[in-house]
Order: structure tokens, then C-alpha cells, then sequence
């Protein structure tokens, strides 16, 4: 637990510099590694790259180039490393070189020169990176600090720059722009190169070239280029299908990527907070730093109060430094740790070290998902299965070829020995050998794991448009298995528009709440004080609102605090009395302490220490408190009780209640040195209470529907938040968490120091039922999340703040607030809810549910095909010595089954049927399920039954016995082709709906399903029509393309009369494994 308590993110960075990627509870994944399959991983989530290694040692893989590419490359991961390692090693020594250098010159006496324009501005981009770079404090010191600095940059440290169009593209032309260049994504060339090195398809090649040339030399060009012709386009055909699908993947990952970099901040312009693109940033800007913020350029700190920063992914040391003016130099890509201030960009993108680290190392977007290394797995045991089935009919045809068993269509032996010519007979064995690797094509499903990719970059781009943006592809399929959301309430269940509705001030309560006129002078002119010095926010009153009220604006949403009446009968000009007062320290708030406060210095030497948190906390520290009179009066017993009972009647009604309190302070006893100010501890006892406000923050409209269908979906969702117990408690029943009152006991709804005080083991036990926890510490949100890991559970969890950095981290799943969010929190989590609305996390757990459908609807319609075209082609092939499907129909079913398939079903949209099924969870539920099963044997034997009876009774059976044989043995196998092909269509409409009757429901709403149907029975009737010479098949009749339909349309009401079969729940692995279990049994006893 230390290690999160000084930097809560801290781990995080230590993992990006290879500190370790294994930890939390995935013992299942690690621990067991000795025991467990290779492809036995239920999360990639922080698993060790030893694992991943063995993984995919143990795969089956013809073209490893495109089966791992968007996993992440091991070698190239070593490589960052170690380019990061030498980049830090290089900065450092740089910096050690320039402090013996000023050491040298001050010994010397040496001065440093004066600095060179640049244009409109008086120094220029050289001296300012040297400067920051180096950390030069006498250069600093040279231009007068950082108020001459900003003199020079044309800045005023209050109101920033101008920034107008013309300000800015001027200061990107002289400094620089805050971008620096990146290594450019593959072009579709090397797709194309990556698509070629598949090993099947260059042994295909190899033996169309050979055909190729022994045609031409036996059959002259006219006639002898088509065996060879054909083998060679279909390959090229389906590199190119492949080379530009995985490149159409490519693109959607790169938009996606770039949304992630674009880092949204503020910067104060023209005398107000902007918000920005963080690549719009510019040397001059004036940046507020908040904690858990991104330092978004190289700078220099103009004010600060506790800043500490943690520099550990630029240093590679983890530990804070308290910056001040003696330590003023910000450099980019650290983090805020605690405290605030603002600083003056001085460097911007490549200029600074930051900007040279990204610029250098090639940023790898590949990740595993557990989804891809299982079905690595299915992939690599289909594979030794085909490889097996292809070397059998190899040596099956050729045996039979080379003995004289094999006949041609007049029935005459195609080798006889000493008769037939060397070049016939290769030319033979070349034919046996393309069928079997053909075969080898077919059965190795290559796309599988790649189907994986293609489903979660067609989900992650319509969820992007759901307001939920992936950082790491695996949590989309990790959110279908999720049981368990732990939502934070304000902001997230709730709107965050805070208006006040309630006040007690003067020892009773206000009505209404914002009648200043009800206040007596002292305390009206306190509260002012209190409220506009002890906040991070801005003030402003919008052309637009006219003098309908003023906001309080901050990155975490905004506030309606009253109407523009009251403020002018209260007085409450905030600009003034921030401009009348000086801030000593600030103690930022603290969801450890729950309050933050402010020690203030007014003109007359007065010092005034403000409080404002949870109001039962603050209380709790007040003594005294002003009445009506304006009169300071001790806190009696009575009173107590009375500000006690109006905070439960508050929080009763779903109030946030907030206190605000103040002390007075001697100057004297205040720290004058910097250094002894930064430790000062804020002192927090002895408080007069001034006021105690309930506010009210509405629960988003929906936020019921949603709880309710994840509770329909076996998801449970739990409140975890910092507010008082009563105020969880009446917006949990409002969000349907809890059922009713009877509901709301322990331990369903707990505090978070009764369950920080529970040991471990009972922290297990009622981890389940805790339904509601209320003032919870970042502490307690990461112990409830360990407690329901040990129980099993697959967690997500909300966060917003740097503390909650540690939960979301931990988490299966990490869901950090786009508009709340800090940047610690963000880099933490697994995706961000761009809109910090709880129905957007019910809306990824639909997508994540529809990866893992997806994927199972592809698996099923793809082991059919092979299994079928295997069946066909072994048992033709050991009978008659001829396969029915020849290497250019398999390539064409190839394309078919691998890329069009894996289109058309995995962009299958969620629908509410997902939301109706219980969560996979953590068990390891077989891929291939007990339904998946049936629908596929049943599909593949009828496939199997009827094509072979064709083979053999076709000639019959088809009416085709009038014609010579050669004519109707073409004939026929031109039927089993396409009804072959045709049956696979017709099955794509039974693969999208494994568990239901109805297969079309919703199918002409995916018009991209409807498009490579349409594309595939468009292809398929050009090849036979017109395109026999390439395929070896024959035009057909009306009659016989009736046939082909009617046995393609069969498996429509065959699939649902098969779907009224029940079977078993447990499924057929695990029957068949303890069924070996207990034979093993038996025989040891």
C-alpha cells in the first residue's frame, strides 16, 4: 500500500519503464503458469511478457507476420526501452555537464549574455529550451525571473496571452507548435508484403508456376495457361482481399490513437480560462496545474501552493519534487502529485525532452486480448487437425496416382508406368500436392485471432460514438465478462450540476438559501471571503445569462449558485475580494480528510485560515460559531445537535451538505522561509463555523433504466462515494440501487472506516453484499476491489480523481471520467466515459458482450466450412482418388469463410437479447459452447451427407447419365461447388443468431452484412457463368441452380428444428475430461 500513498499512480509509470507488468489478483494467470495450457489466460491485463512468450511459442502459425500483429511486439517493446533508458541517460548527463559549467563560471565571474529577439518577442527559441533543458536558474535569474521572462514572451502572468488567431499562429511560427513528428503508420504496400508471407500461399505459388509452365510446354499457351493461371490470381485475390482489410483495421487503430494522445487542458487567455487541445498549447501560455494534470509543455512555475510533481517518466526515478521558486523548472510529460499552481510555457513539442522521447521511440499499439490468445489456441489445434487430413490425402492420392488407381473422366488410368511422359506425371503430382495444401489453407483459420481485431476496431469505433473511448483494446471484451460496476455517484449517477438549496448561517436555517439580506455583515463579508479565496474555480457571468445568474466554472463541471440579484444584494464580487487578500498556503482538498482549506493575509495583517468539506467532519472541529448578531459564541451541546440533525434531514433528501468554517491566525506564527511554508500543517482546530449549505445535485434522467437492465444482465452495481452515508443512501434508492428502506442496513450499505477496519477474510465475506458505500476513502474503493476479485468477481470501476488512480489500476476493468477525470486517472484506466455518464458504462458492457458473441458467431460459421470441406475431400479422395472441390474453389471458400465471414459477423451490432444473459465472469467457459456445438455438427453433417451423395449418385440423381462422362462428371462437380458455396450463405444467416429461431431479426439494419451477402451470391454466379475456365467448372442450367438453392435453404429450417434439441450445460470438454478422470481413478485403484 506504501507505494501508491506518495504518487497513487506511480506504479503505472514504473510498468511503462518495464519496472513490471504482472500484479493485482490475476493469480489464475500467473501463478499457475507451471499447470496451465499456455492459451489458458482469462486477462492480458498486467501479465508478465515471459507468458506471453510461451504463448505464442506454442502456436501453429503459417504467417506470423499477420496471425501477431496487433499483438504487442516483444522485441520492438525491449527496444523502447532501451531507447528510453539512453534518452533519460543522455538528458541527465547533459544537465550534470551544464552544473559544472555554472559552477566554473560563477567561480570565474563570468556573465552570461543578453538574450537574442526572435521576431516580435525579446529572446528566442534556442536561449528558452537551453534554459529549461539545462534548468539554468541564473540565466532565469538574468531576465529578471519569470515576470521578465513573460515581459519578453509578450505574456501577463493574470490574464495570459491574447489569444487571437493571429497571436498564436505567430508564436507557432517563432516557438514552435506543441506537436512533434511521428513515425508514419505502414502503407497498404506493406500490408500487401505481410499478406504474401503466409507459407500455404507460397507453396501455392511455387506449384501454379510450375503448373503454369508445364500447361504452356504440354498444352500450348492458348489452352495450357489456365490450370496454373487460376491457382496464381485466386492466391493473389485473396492476399489482396486480406491485405486490404487488415489495412482498412490499421486506419480505425490510428484515428483511434490519436484521440487518445489529444489531451484536452486549460490555459488562461485574454483573461479567462479556455479550454484546449494540448497540441494547441503555445510558448506564452499561462497554464492553471491541478493535481493528477499532465504538465503539457516545458516551463517555468509562476505560482504554486504544495506543488509537487512527479517526474518519474521523464527521470525514471520514482520519487516526487516539491518545485517553488528555487526549484521553478516544469518539464513535459510529468504528472501532478499534489498541490496547485500555474506556469509559463517556455518550450513546446520537439523542443523539448518530452517531445524528443515520443519523437524517438515507435510507439507499439499492439496488446493482447485473452479473447486472441484462445483463440490462438482453437487456431493451432484446427490447424494440426487440417495439417494431419491434408498430409493423409497427400499420401492417399499420390499412393493411388503412382499405382495406377486414379482415373481421369473417360475412365482411363492417369499414370501408367513406363507409358506415361516424366512431364504428365509431375504435372499429376503437382495437382495432388496444390489440392492438399489447399487443404492446409482451409484448415489453418490464420483469421481467427484476427477476427478478434476486426470485431473490437468496428467496437471501438461505434463506441466512440457512445461516448466511451477504449485505451486498451482487451477491456472491451473484458467489459462483456464484467459482474460487478463500482460507480461513483457524483457526476456519474448523478448530473454534477450543484445548485444550493438549503442553508444554515447565523445559527438557523436561511430562507431561501440565497437571501443576503438574511445575513449580518461579518458573516456575509467571512463567507465571501471563505468561498472565493478557498477554490480552484472562476468566476464569470456569460453574455448569454444575461442577469439570470453566475456560474462557477472549473475542469469538473459547474455550479448554479444563485441569481444575479442575490449577488448584488450580498455584495459578492469575487474578482475583488480575491484582489484584496493574498494567499499564504493552500491545503488542497483531500479525499483522505474530505475538506480542503486556505490561509489568507488581508491588507491590514491579518491572517484567516478558511475550511469548507463534508459538513459532520468540519463540525466536528468547529467550538464556536456566529449568530445573528454577528456575535462569535461557543458551540453549546444543543447546537450541536441542531447543525447534526439539519445534515441528516439534508442528506436524508439527497443534499450534498458542505460546511464552511474559519479561524483567525497570528502573522507571527506563520512561516516566513518558502521551504518551512510547504511543511506548514494548516491548522484545522478550534474553527468558527459560518455556514452549512445543502446542495443539490440531480440523478441523471435514465441512470434507472440503466441500473435496472444491468441487474436484468447479472451485473450488480454498487455505489461507492465520498458523501455522507444518508446523502449515498436517498440517491441510491432514487437510482434503484437499493431496492427500498428495508434495503439500506448493514452491511448493504456500509461506511467506508467499518469496512477499512474489517480484516481481510470478512472484508471477503461481505464484499458481495455491500450494495452502497458512503464516505469512502480512494483506500476503501481499492480494498472493496481486491475483496470481489478474491470472491471471483470481474470488476469495473469508476474513477475520476489522481487517488482513485490505484483502484483503477487494480480493476478488470478501468473506467476513468472524460470531463471529471484527471490525467492520472485517465492513464490509469482501460477506457474513459467521454460524457461521465453512468448509461455509457451500461452501453460498453453491451459492446463488450457483442465482441464475445461475435466472435463465437464466427467460430461456428467457420469450423462448419471446415469441417465440410475436409469431410468432402478425405472421404472422396481415399474412394475414387479425385476430391470434388479443386484448389481454386477451396481458395474462393477460403475468402469466403475468413475474410468476407469474419466481416460480415463480426460487425454484428449488440442487441438487447446480450443484456438478457448471465455475465461469462471469471470461468473459463469454453469457446466452442454445448449450442455451438450442436449447430454446427448439424450444419456440417447435413453439408457433408448430401454433397458426398452427390459425389458418388450424382451423375443419377441429377439426370446426367444421357451425357458422356467427362461432360457430366464436370457437371456434377460444379453443383457439389456451388451448392457448396451456397449452403455456406444461407448458413451466415444461422451464425449470426446462435441461440435463437428467428435469424433474421434485425438483419437488414447491418447493411454491411447485407453487402458481402449480396457481394459473395453476386461473385459466386459470375464464377460459374463465366469464369469456368479459371475454376474447372461448367455453366449451369435453371433446373440445376433450383437444386443447388433448395439444398442451400434446407439449413434454414434444419438450424431451427435443431435449435429445440437441448443440451447439457455442462459442457462437452469438461464431460469428456471427467469421464478420463474417473477411468484414470479406476485403474490406480
Amino acid at each position: 500500500m506504501s507505494l501508491f500513498k506518495g504518487s497513487p499512480y506511480r506504479r503505472q509509470d514504473l510498468e511503462a519503464d518495464g519496472g513490471g507488468r504482472s500484479g493485482g489478483f490475476d493469480d489464475d494467470d500467473g501463478a499457475g503458469e507451471a499447470s496451465s495450457g499456455p492459451f489458458d489466460i482469462g486477462s492480458t491485463k498486467h501479465i508478465p511478457i515471459e507468458r506471453l512468450r510461451r504463448w505464442r511459442q506454442a502456436a501453429l502459425v503459417l504467417n506470423a507476420s499477420r496471425r501477431f500483429r496487433y499483438t504487442l511486439d516483444l522485441k520492438k517493446e525491449e527496444d523502447r526501452k532501451q531507447t528510453i533508458r539512453k534518452i533519460r541517460a543522455h538528458a541527465q548527463v547533459i544537465r550534470a555537464a551544464y552544473l559544472f559549467k555554472e559552477a566554473g563560471d560563477q567561480a570565474n565571474g563570468t556573465s552570461l549574455s543578453l538574450p537574442i529577439p526572435s521576431g516580435d518577442y525579446g529572446i528566442g527559441q534556442e536561449e528558452l529550451a537551453s534554459m529549461t533543458r539545462d534548468h539554468n536558474t541564473n540565466a532565469l535569474q538574468q531576465y529578471n525571473g519569470v515576470k521578465g521572462l513573460s515581459e519578453l514572451l509578450k505574456t501577463n502572468l493574470e490574464k495570459g496571452i491574447h489569444g487571437d488567431s493571429d497571436d498564436l499562429i505567430r508564436r507557432k511560427n517563432i516557438f514552435g507548435s506543441n506537436t512533434y513528428p511521428r513515425k508514419k503508420g505502414r502503407s497498404f504496400w506493406m500490408f500487401l508484403w505481410e499478406a504474401w508471407q503466409d507459407l500455404t500461399l507460397i507453396i501455392l505459388m511455387v506449384a501454379a508456376v510450375a503448373s503454369l509452365a508445364l500447361g504452356i510446354k504440354t498444352e500450348g499457351i492458348k489452352e495450357g495457361w489456365y490450370d496454373g493461371g487460376s491457382i496464381a490470381f485466386a492466391v493473389i485475390l485473396v492476399i489482396v482481399v486480406t491485405a486490404i482489410s487488415d489495412y482498412r483495421q490499421s486506419l480505425q487503430f490510428q484515428s483511434l490513437n490519436d484521440e487518445k494522445r489529444n489531451i484536452h487542458m486549460e490555459v488562461i487567455r485574454g483573461g479567462r480560462r479556455v479550454e484546449v487541445s494540448i497540441f494547441d498549447i503555445v510558448v506564452g501560455d499561462v497554464v492553471p496545474l491541478n493535481i493528477g494534470n499532465q504538465v503539457p509543455a516545458d516551463g517555468i512555475l509562476i505560482s504554486g501552493h504544495s506543488l509537487s510533481i512527479d517526474e518519474s517518466s521523464m527521470t525514471g526515478e520514482s520519487k516526487i519534487v516539491h518545485k517553488d521558486s528555487r526549484a521553478p523548472f516544469l518539464m513535459a510529460g510529468c504528472k501532478v502529485a499534489d498541490g496547485s499552481g500555474t506556469m509559463l510555457v517556455t518550450s513546446v513539442g520537439i523542443n523539448t525532452e518530452w517531445g524528443l522521447l515520443m519523437a524517438s521511440i515507435s510507439e507499439d499499439t499492439g496488446e493482447e486480448t485473452p479473447l486472441q490468445v484462445r483463440l490462438n489456441g482453437v487456431a493451432t489445434f484446427i490447424g494440426i487437425v487440417g495439417l494431419l487430413v491434408a498430409l493423409a490425402v497427400l499420401v492417399v492420392l499420390l499412393a493411388r496416382y503412382f499405382t495406377g488407381h486414379t482415373e481421369n473422366s473417360e475412365e482411363t488410368k492417369k499414370f501408367i508406368p513406363g507409358k506415361t511422359s516424366v512431364s504428365d506425371a509431375v504435372d499429376g503430382a503437382i495437382k495432388i500436392v496444390t489440392v492438399a495444401v489447399t487443404i492446409v489453407v482451409v484448415a489453418v483459420p490464420e483469421g481467427l485471432p484476427l477476427a478478434v481485431t476486426l470485431t473490437l476496431a468496428y467496437s471501438m469505433r461505434k463506441m466512440m460514438a457512445d461516448k466511451a473511448l477504449v485505451r486498451r483494446l482487451s477491456a472491451c471484451e473484458t467489459m462483456g465478462s464484467a459482474t460487478t460496476i463500482c460507480s461513483d455517484k457524483t457526476g456519474t449517477l448523478t448530473l454534477n450540476q450543484m445548485t444550493v438549496v438549503e442553508a444554515y448561517a447565523g445559527g438557523r436555517k436561511i430562507k431561501p438559501p440565497d437571501k443576503g439580506s438574511l445575513l449580518s455583515s461579518m458573516l456575509s463579508s467571512l463567507l465571501i471571503e471563505g468561498i472565493a479565496q478557498n477554490t480552484n474555480g472562476s468566476v464569470f457571468i456569460p453574455e448569454w445569462w444575461g442577469c439570470r445568474g453566475f456560474w462557477i466554472s472549473n475542469r469538473k463541471g459547474h455550479s448554479q449558485l444563485g441569481n444575479q440579484g442575490s449577488i448584488s444584494q450580498i455584495g459578492m464580487d469575487f474578482e475583488a475580494v480575491r484582489s484584496g487578500s493574498s494567499i499564504l498556503y493552500v491545503f488542497p482538498f483531500n479525499s483522505e480528510k474530505k475538506r480542503g482549506g486556505v490561509a489568507v493575509q488581508l491588507p491590514d495583517s491579518q491572517v484567516h485560515v478558511h475550511w469548507k468539506g463534508a459538513a459532520e467532519i468540519v463540525l466536528a472541529s468547529c467550538t464556536r460559531y456566529i449568530n445573528e448578531n454577528d456575535i462569535v459564541v461557543p458551540m453549546t451541546e444543543d447546537k450541536v445537535i441542531f447543525f447534526k440533525k439539519a445534515i441528516e434531514d439534508m442528506a436524508a433528501s439527497s443534499l450534498r451538505c458542505v460546511a464552511i468554517a474559519y479561524r483567525s491566525y497570528e502573522m507571527e506564527k506563520v512561516p516566513t522561509d518558502e521551504e518551512q511554508l510547504a511543511q506548514w500543517v494548516l491548522p484545522e482546530d478550534d474553527l468558527v463555523l459560518l455556514a452549512i449549505v445543502g446542495i443539490k445535485d440531480p440523478c441523471r434522467p435514465g441512470v434507472r433504466d440503466a441500473v435496472q437492465l444491468c441487474e436484468k444482465a447479472g451485473v450488480k452495481v454498487r455505489m461507492v462515494t465520498g458523501d455522507n452515508l444518508q446523502t449515498a443512501k436517498a440517491i441510491a434508492l432514487e437510482c434503484g440501487i437499493l431496492g427500498s428502506d428495508a434495503d439500506a442496513t448493514e452491511p448493504n450499505l456500509i461506511e467506508g472506516k467499518s469496512f477499512r477496519a474489517l480484516s481481510e477474510s470478512q472484508r471477503q465475506e461481505i464484499a458481495d453484499k455491500i450494495s452502497v458505500m458512503g464516505r469512502s476513502s480512494p483506500n476503501d474503493k481499492l480494498l472493496l476491489v481486491q475483496a470481489l476479485k478474491r470472491k471471483g468477481h470481474v470488476v469495473a470501476v469508476t474513477g475520476d480523481g489522481t487517488n482513485d488512480a490505484p483502484a483503477l489500476h487494480e480493476a478488470d476493468i478501468g473506467l476513468a471520467m472524460g470531463i471529471q477525470g484527471t490525467e492520472v486517472a485517465k492513464e490509469s484506466s482501460d477506457i474513459i466515459i467521454l460524457d461521465d455518464n453512468f448509461a455509457s458504462v451500461v452501453k460498453v458492457v453491451r459492446w463488450g458482450r457483442s465482441v464475445y458473441a461475435n466472435i463465437q458467431k464466427f467460430i461456428q460459421f467457420q469450423l462448419t466450412v471446415n469441417v465440410a470441406a475436409l469431410i468432402i475431400n478425405v472421404v472422396a479422395a481415399v474412394s475414387s482418388g479425385n476430391v470434388p472441390l479443386n484448389a481454386v474453389q477451396l481458395l474462393w471458400v477460403n475468402l469466403i469463410m475468413d475474410t468476407l465471414g469474419a466481416l460480415a459477423l463480426a460487425t454484428e451490432p449488440p442487441t438487447d437479447h446480450l443484456m438478457h444473459r448471465p455475465p461469462v465472469g471469471r470461468r473459463m467457459e469454453p469457446l466452442i459452447t454445448n449450442i455451438m456445438w450442436r449447430n454446427l455438427l448439424i450444419q456440417a453433417l447435413y453439408q457433408v451427407s448430401v454433397l458426398l451423395v452427390l459425389n458418388f449418385r450424382g451423375r443419377s440423381i441429377l439426370n446426367l447419365e444421357h451425357k458422356t462422362l467427362a461432360v457430366a462428371s464436370k457437371e456434377k462437380n460444379t453443383v457439389i461447388f456451388n451448392a457448396f458455396v451456397l449452403c455456406q450463405i444461407f448458413n451466415e444467416f444461422n451464425a449470426r443468431k446462435p441461440d435463437e429461431v428467428n435469424v433474421f431479426k434485425g438483419v437488414t439494419t447491418n447493411r454491411l452484412f447485407m453487402g458481402i451477402v449480396g457481394i459473395t451470391l453476386a461473385l459466386q454466379i459470375v464464377i460459374i457463368e463465366f469464369l469456368g475456365k479459371f475454376t474447372s467448372t461448367v455453366r449451369l442450367n435453371w433446373q440445376l441452380w433450383i437444386v443447388c438453392a433448395v439444398i442451400g435453404f434446407i439449413s434454414w429450417p434444419l438450424a431451427a428444428i435443431g435449435k429445440l434439441i437441448p443440451v447439457p450445460k455442462t459442457p462437452l470438454g469438461a464431460f469428456f475430461t471427467r469421464k478420463f478422470r474417473r477411468r484414470q481413478d479406476s485403474q490406480n485403484s
